[in-house]
Order: C-alpha cells, then sequence, then structure tokens
C-alpha cells in the first residue's frame, strides 16, 4: 500500500491511499478519514460508495461528512467505483466501463478480467484497512449515492451480518427494471436476469427482508427519478415489513449538493446504530 497523500481535517487524518488488488487485477485507490479516536485505539467506520463517473474523491471532497464522522469518532472509507488503467476495458458511455463499475463481479468479456468491484469490496479492501488501520471489523455501517446506493443496499442485503446499519442517497433502486441496470447487467453478467436479481436491492429485499437499521432519502427535483425507481423500494419496506425509513425531499436534485444536506442526518443515523 501507498499513501499518496494526507491531510488533518478535523482534528484527525484524511488519507488517499493505493494498494494492489487481487481481484481487479490492478491498482486500486481509495480516500480514508481516520478521526482524532484512531490514535487511542479502533474506531467505527461508515463505507461510502459513490455513484457513476466518479472516484473515490468526489464524496470525500464534496459530501461533508469529515466533521459529522470526527463529531461521532467514525471512519470513513471512499472506495473507487470501478478498477481502472490502460490496460482496463472502457466504453464511450458514462455509464459503462471505467468509472460506472456497479458493484458486481463481471462475467463476460471484456469485462471480466478487471471488473470485480463486488470480490473487491468483501474481500480485497476490508482485509487491507482492518489490518493496515485502527477500525473495528465488529462495527461497521454502509452508505452511497445513487449507484454507489444500489451498492450498499446490496451489500447490506446480501451480508447483513457484517453491518450495524445501511443508508442510501438517491439509491437506484429497481436496477432489473431500469435502463440504469439492464444496461450495464446484461454487458457485465450476461443474459441470465436471474444473475441480475442477485444485485437488485427491491427484489432482495422483498424475498429476504432487513433486519438492520434502514435509511433513504430521495429528492423529489431528482431528474433521474425515473431512472432511479424509488417506488420500488418503497413498496419492499412495506410489503417485508423492514423497519426502514424512506424519506421523499421537496425540491431537491441528484447533486452533491442533496448529498451533503443530508449528510449530518445519515452520519448520526449510523452513529446510533455503531454505538449501541
Amino acid at each position: 500500500m501507498k499513501i499518496l497523500s494526507e491531510n488533518k481535517a478535523f482534528g484527525g487524518r484524511q488519507l488517499v491511499a493505493s494498494h494492489p488488488s487481487p481481484s481487479c487485477q490492478g491498482e486500486m485507490t481509495f480516500g480514508l478519514f481516520l478521526p482524532k479516536e484512531a490514535e487511542a485505539g479502533r474506531v467505527p467506520v461508515l463505507w461510502y460508495l459513490s455513484g457513476l463517473t466518479c472516484t473515490h474523491e468526489n464524496a470525500m471532497v464534496k459530501a461533508g461528512a469529515q466533521g459529522w464522522a470526527a463529531r461521532e469518532g467514525i471512519a470513513l472509507v471512499f472506495p473507487d467505483t470501478s478498477p481502472r488503467g490502460s490496460g482496463v476495458a472502457d466504453d464511450p458511455a458514462f455509464d459503462l466501463g471505467q468509472g460506472a463499475g456497479f458493484y458486481v463481479d463481471a462475467t463476460c468479456a471484456p469485462w471480466a478480467p478487471h471488473f470485480k468491484m463486488w470480490s473487491y469490496l468483501t474481500m480485497d479492501l476490508p482485509a487491507l484497512v482492518f489490518e493496515a488501520f485502527a477500525l473495528d471489523r465488529d462495527r461497521q455501517a454502509i452508505t452511497g449515492h445513487s449507484m454507489g446506493g444500489h451498492g450498499a443496499l446490496t451489500l447490506a442485503l446480501t451480508h447483513p451480518e457484517r453491518f450495524r446499519s445501511v443508508s442510501a442517497f438517491a439509491p437506484i433502486c429497481n436496477p432489473t427494471q431500469s435502463d440504469w441496470g439492464r444496461k450495464q447487467f446484461t454487458a457485465y453478467l450476461g443474459a441470465n436476469e436471474a444473475d441480475w436479481a442477485l444485485h437488485d436491492a427491491s427484489i432482495l429485499l422483498r424475498e429476504r427482508g432487513l433486519d438492520l437499521p434502514l435509511l433513504i432519502d430521495q429528492g423529489s427535483a431528482d431528474k433521474f427519478i425515473d431512472l432511479l425507481m424509488p417506488g420500488a423500494i418503497e413498496a419492499a419496506i412495506a410489503a417485508s415489513h423492514t423497519r426502514g425509513t424512506y424519506r421523499l425531499q421537496p425540491g431537491y436534485d441528484h447533486s452533491y449538493f442533496f448529498v451533503s444536506t443530508f449528510m449530518e442526518d445519515h452520519v448520526a443515523f449510523h452513529a446510533r446504530a455503531l454505538k449501541a
């Protein structure tokens, strides 16, 4: 692992690091905020998964999460959204290829050799950060925005034993029925829709329920709302009797102005679960 940068922030440290990923077969970059409490012992951790076109840097710089995390003594991990590099497959479209990993393990050419974001987030990166930094493996929570909200929900629904809570900002809720999902799942996973269903939060929630605190915020003025399909997750929460809260925020769009407005709520929501 290489530490690429380090900045003092809110009494703690904001790091950017890179490391070789066995799953993605290349170098990956992530951001990590460590609160002051990490100097004395292990601290809880909140994972933040970013959306389409983003790198580790977008949320790290724009979300305003570090101040609220420092107040609660929580670390933040900001992974990248896909593998990158000259030898990594890509596509001219913004919603496929580099910057658009969709948090799945690709099985189809040309994506399969590198696009293993599911394994990266469930194996490679956790193994590294829990070994190298003062993070508490038993106190994890996860959140994300848009494509990252999709990833946060599906990871929590598949591995509920890992997390104390899950939240999302304007997540892609029903990708098997949306152009933000069907296109990418076909490319990465092939034509078998049964494979897609394993990465659809609305389907998983209806089938499995979720015994974790859940918070979802969606802006009413989000220009992508038809692609996000929030009605599907709201219906799944009700059908599965999940103890989840879905909030439609009047006038807010899909931007980081929206995310940063409600970041305090989300960090406080996770802090309650992480400290319980």
